[in-house]
């Protein structure tokens, strides 16, 4: 996406395949799962270490290999935190209830006054800046 275009927003959650998208294997390698799920390999190993539940084994050589059900878990990880806006804390313990719709946790991000109370301290604080300013 040329830069510029398109919402942050949009630009890091590209359309990303659903969970049914997943190729029918026994294991997949961590770049598999990067590409599946568009998230970058540390990210991936980031989450490892803060979901208890996200356990791939580890080959002979060291490789990571993920089952099925740890990139499904992924993919669950993955909405909880960009799409439903939860915290890894939130995710964690929605994961751990075995909760199936992120209903209970309220939004991140939320405006605590209205749109006429804002308006009505931007007028203020113009009448103190213009007072201020005739001062000096």
């Amino acid at each position: 996406m040329p830069r510029g275009t398109g919402t942050r927003t949009e630009r890091l959650l590209p359309d990303i395949p659903d969970e049914s998208a997943i190729p029918d294997k026994l294991y997949f390698r961590i770049g598999e799962v990067s590409r599946l799920t568009h998230l970058r390999t540390y990210v991936l190993r980031f989450w490892e270490t803060e979901f208890p539940t996200l356990r791939p084994v580890k080959s002979k050589s060291g490789h990571r290999l993920y089952r099925r059900k740890d990139v499904e878990m992924v993919f669950t990880i993955r909405r909880l935190l960009y799409e439903s806006g939860f915290t890894i804390e939130g995710a964690r313990r929605h994961i751990a209830a075995g909760e199936k719709s992120p209903t209970e946790q309220a939004p991140l991000f939320q405006a605590p006054v209205d749109l006429t109370e804002l308006k009505s301290i931007r007028r203020e604080l113009l009448t103190v800046l213009t007072t201020l300013s005739r001062k000096c």
